[in-house]
């Protein structure tokens, strides 16, 4: 690998994008070359090195299934034995997934269980918190039924199943299973733990002719940790996706599980329905993608304003890490690892497809809204055409300097498939799948790995409107931002304002019944602000009721 032409092309890549940095680790036939380009921290413009930390998200998923399946290497834990086997408190609002949910479910995202628990903290027991917490969490789609990815919570109950088995805490468990018998010295699963004079800063850019700012939130909660939280650089990176490529040993000899472990994480698999953005099957901890032909293993992160990559290609012996302190962008990645890979005579990432213009669709079957806590999509045909809309809560949209309702045109890829472009500058086109069609009407929309399933329009819903008068404002916010992605399913908020003095707000959510928007709003905010609730009209939602 040309890695002087290689440097350069990345350094053009990230004044491009206007990322302030990313290092880059290619593992070929054994051997690791890694190299840095760009700034680790835009103010003291001090240049990252190969050193440098970075926050690498989702990809600690991969650890965390790596870990876990020393236990099953051990003979302590069975991949399809029930949850309960190990938890035996273990529930959810569905007595029928509580019994019968299994480890598989849980690597592999087909678990289907709300991300419904709460706020577990910050302290040693996050993770037993949140298993506890799930006791009354919903369905998304039944058990075993469609991949829908879980940020959190799945990786979570298996941090917690390590725990009580282990009989020490997630963190202790990674450094004791994976981390030292690695020979990793820069990797670690709490930001506390990772050397701070070596961490990289994390960046947003809302606009290139902005630039990066400095990201408001610095890290993912705790809770993240199993899912999201573990730091490491490029090259340790490589160092466990070696263990992939060498039938489960280190670089430095140790096994670290067995050759058969290795096969059923990377042969367990599952479909995801949208093949095309990532890959068409999810395995144990892994993604499957198809490049021309060829199965590449591959997970990636984003922890808020750092994001990270990791490919594993057996049939070439090669792995690529790259670790950025902005992102993601799937282009910028592409066009990376694309002049690495052609660099090695390796295959390339396969660009996603065009639509077809011949499709003839029955767009009303397309047509609703699908929503998962926190988040909703209307899908509507508009003059021959469908388009997509989503709304960003008001404090997101702020943050990212984007209007609060979204709307993208979507062309069709296939009877299920679509092209979703962008004219944002700052945003690559995506792929959507809208599928699992029952009585002429699509039952699910799947993107960005997230499944979500259509809303029942049928069922009533009132618009409730909470006026609050405001004791503590930081409080009071706070906890709005939290309860903002717990909403009871079929839920939707569609108003957040205050007043210019900041000791009103008026709040309105899409509820069942003012007792149902009641009962959620004063177990979030009602410590902080003394709130009355109104019926609104639907039509007029946003009007203050008189007295």
């Amino acid at each position: 690998m040309d890695v002087t032409r290689i440097r350069a092309r990345v350094s053009e890549l990230l004044a491009e994008y206007r990322i302030p940095s990313a290092a880059i680790g290619v593992l070929s036939d054994g051997e690791i070359t890694d190299f840095a380009v760009g700034v680790k921290n835009i103010a003291t413009r001090e240049p990252a090195t190969t050193d440098t930390i970075y926050q690498c998200g989702s990809v600690s998923k991969t650890w965390t299934a790596l870990a876990f399946m020393q236990l099953v290497d051990e003979g302590k834990v069975a991949l399809d034995e029930p949850v309960r086997t190990y938890l035996p408190d273990f529930r959810v609002a569905d007595p029928d997934v509580s019994a019968k949910v299994t480890p598989r479910h849980l690597l592999n995202h087909t678990n289907g269980i709300e991300e419904n628990y709460g706020d577990p903290g910050e302290d040693d027991d996050v993770y037993e918190r949140m298993v506890e917490n799930i006791a009354g969490a919903c369905q998304v789609h039944p058990l075993g039924h469609t991949h829908g990815y879980s940020a959190a919570l799945g990786y979570a109950i298996l941090a917690r199943i390590m725990e009580v088995i282990d009989g020490k805490r997630w963190d202790d468990i990674m450094k004791d299973r994976l981390f030292d018998p690695l020979g990793l010295t820069s990797t670690s699963s709490r930001r506390e733990h990772a050397d701070q004079n070596r961490a990289a800063t994390g960046y947003l850019i809302r606009s290139l002719e902005e630039g990066p700012i400095l990201s408001p939130l610095g890290h993912l909660p705790r809770s993240f940790g199993p899912g999201g939280n573990v730091n490491t650089t490029a090259r340790e990176l490589l160092t466990m996706a070696y263990v992939f490529l060498n039938e489960g040993k280190a670089p430095n000899g140790t096994r670290i599980v067995s050759p058969g472990i290795i096969r059923e994480m990377t042969e367990s698999r599952v479909p995801v329905p949208d093949p095309y953005m990532f890959g068409p099957e999810w395995a144990l901890g892994l993604i499957v993608c198809d490049w021309h032909g060829q199965t590449v293993y591959a997970h990636d992160g984003s922890a808020v304003s750092q994001s990270a990559r990791l490919r594993i290609l057996p049939e070439s012996n090669i792995a690529v890490s790259m670790l950025a302190n902005a992102g993601p962008r799937d282009s910028f990645y592409r066009k990376v690892f694309n002049e690495i890979l052609a660099d090695l005579g390796a295959v390339t990432i396969p660009d996603l497809p065009e639509p077809d213009p011949t499709l003839a669709l029955d767009l009303s079957r397309y047509e609703g809204s699908y929503e998962r806590p926190g988040t909703r999509y209307e899908v509507a045909a508009e003059r021959g055409k469908l388009h997509l809309k989503f709304t960003l809560n008001p404090m997101e949209a702020q943050l990212l300097n984007k209007p609060e309702q979204l709307d993208y045109e979507l062309l069709p890829i296939s009877e299920t498939h679509f092209l979703m472009p962008s004219d944002d500058p700052l945003e690559d086109p995506q792929t959507v799948a809208i599928y699992d069609f029952k009585n002429g009407a699509a039952q699910y929309l799947h993107t960005n790995c997230r499944v979500n399933p259509r809303v029942n329009e049928e069922d009533a819903k009132m618009h409730v409107m909470a006026v609050s008068t405001i004791s503590d404002t930081d409080g009071f916010w706070d906890s709005l931002k939290k309860a903002y992605g717990q909403l009871p399913k079929g839920a939707k908020w569609t108003l957040a304002v205050a007043s210019t003095d900041g000791t009103k707000a008026v709040n309105v959510v899409i509820h069942d019944s003012i007792d149902g928007v009641r009962s959620f709003f004063e177990d979030h905010a009602g410590a902080f602000a003394t709130t009355e609730y109104f019926e609104a009209d639907a039509a007029n939602a946003v009007g203050l009721p008189t007295k």
